[in-house]
Formats: structure tokens, C-alpha cells, sequence
């Protein structure tokens, strides 16, 4: 008799690939960089933005969303209640503190052009200044990756969800974050997006979103990602024809 093969069982993980060049994240971490560059997109920011916070949130957080730090920092971006920051709580939702970093990026003078840990230090005034130029690169393919200019870039592996966001949260988070309204249908989101790029930011966050919501399954244009325990299960495979700027998010129990 044949012996039969259990696969190789993945602690939950994220995955982003560009170009041949990869990262590993754990979901929260993907969770935040995908929340990171969909503000930057609902703002109408260039990818260059997108790169710039991300870079900002590894060096100051490695993408945690930290409830402490040097004296009162916060957060994504570890942010200071006293130097007008926001309150705590503020600053400890990682849209907030998004919103507020990018609020000073756009005031820097130049700063699409200039290098990046210089307009970073602008931003932050930081006792590093130089330390966030060694993030650039990464940040840069997950800029790529999580503002849709590089479909099926994002995967993650995790374990069957105990418990789901309800539909019609999920798609306020959508609203609240990418600037988005899909349509609820039970526990479903679909929607028919305005770009190929719009349409693979929301796969992707929906994905790198997963282990919070409780997403079992998104399909963007024809290319599906399912939930799994296994690297191999959870790439993003052929489907059927949906039109190059449909999404779908499914919460269903499988």
C-alpha cells in the first residue's frame, strides 16, 4: 500500500512577493501595511507615500501597533499624545495614526523627490535619523504589492478562523480604510471597482486582513486566494472569468 503524505502543516504566516523578491510578515504586520497603503490610496497619495509611511512604521514599530515606547510614543507610528499627536486611543487605531502621518508627510516640502529617510525624520524628528533608510527597499515591495500594482503578490497562510467579522462590518472597515462600498450579499462582498490597481489593493487587503475578519476566500478578476493551512493551498489559483475589476470576499464556513 501506498503511504499517504500529511502536507507540511504553515504557523500562520504572510507572504509577499514582487519580482522575485519576498517577504515574510505576521499577519498583523500584513494586516497593517495593507491598512497603511490603503489610506494612502483612498487619499489619492502616490505609490512614493505609500513607501515613505511604510518604511516610517517598520523602523518605529516593525509594523506593531505598540501600546508603548519611548516616553509617550504610540502605536504604528509611534506617535506622542503630548506633542499633539492625537489622544491615546487615537493614536493606538492604526487608521488615526495613518491619517496623521500622512497629514505631515504632505506638508513636507518636496517630498516625492526627496530621499526617503529625509522626509521620514521631517515627519517624525527622530533621535535615528538616518534609520529608515535601511526599510526603503522592503517597503517599497510592499508599497507595490499592497496598492495593487503587483496582482497576487499578497498570500497568507492561516488557520481555519473561530470566529467572523460580519459582512456588513467588514465592508464598513472597506469604506472606513480604502474608500470603497462593495455590496453586502449574506456573507459575501462584490463589487466591480474602478481599476485593475483598485481592485488588487482591496484583494490584497482583504487577504492580509484575513486572520481578523475571518475571510475564507477572495477573488479578484480570475484569480482566487482560499484560506489554508498550506503554502501550496493558499496561493492564488485560476478561476473563472469575473471581468478584470470584480472582487469578491467570501466569510462563508467551508
Amino acid at each position: 500500500m501506498g503511504r499517504y503524505v500529511v502536507p507540511s502543516l504553515t504557523p500562520p504566516v504572510c507572504t509577499v512577493e514582487v519580482g522575485g523578491d519576498s517577504t515574510s510578515l505576521a499577519p498583523d504586520q500584513a494586516q497593517h501595511a495593507a491598512t497603511i497603503a490603503a489610506v494612502g490610496i483612498r487619499r489619492g497619495l502616490p505609490r512614493r507615500a505609500v513607501t515613505i509611511a511604510l518604511a516610517t512604521a517598520l523602523q518605529e514599530s516593525k509594523l506593531r501597533n505598540l501600546d508603548h515606547g519611548d516616553r509617550d510614543s504610540l502605536g504604528l507610528f509611534q506617535q506622542r499624545p503630548s506633542q499633539g499627536w492625537g489622544t491615546p486611543a487615537q493614536l493606538q487605531d492604526p487608521v488615526y495614526a495613518t491619517e496623521a502621518f500622512y497629514d505631515h508627510l504632505v506638508r513636507v516640502r518636496g517630498y516625492l523627490d526627496r530621499p526617503l529617510t529625509e522626509v521620514a525624520q521631517k515627519v517624525q524628528r527622530s533621535g535615528y535619523p538616518d534609520a529608515y533608510a535601511r526599510h526603503e527597499d522592503r517597503a517599497a515591495l510592499l508599497a507595490a504589492a499592497f496598492t495593487g500594482a503587483e496582482p497576487t503578490a499578497v498570500t497568507c497562510t492561516l488557520p481555519e478562523p473561530t470566529s467572523r467579522v460580519p459582512a456588513d462590518d467588514l465592508a464598513a472597515s472597506l469604506k472606513r480604510e480604502l474608500g470603497i462600498s462593495p455590496a453586502v450579499e449574506g456573507d459575501r462582498l462584490t463589487g466591480v471597482l474602478s481599476s485593475r490597481e483598485l481592485a488588487w489593493a482591496a484583494g490584497s487587503w482583504a487577504v492580509a486582513h484575513a486572520g481578523r475578519t475571518g475571510v475564507t476566500e477572495v477573488v479578484v478578476a480570475d484569480r482566487t486566494w482560499t484560506r489554508g493551512r498550506t503554502a501550496r493551498a493558499t496561493k492564488w489559483v485560476d478561476g473563472d472569468e469575473t471581468g478584470a475589476t470584480a472582487l469578491r470576499i467570501s466569510t462563508d464556513a467551508r
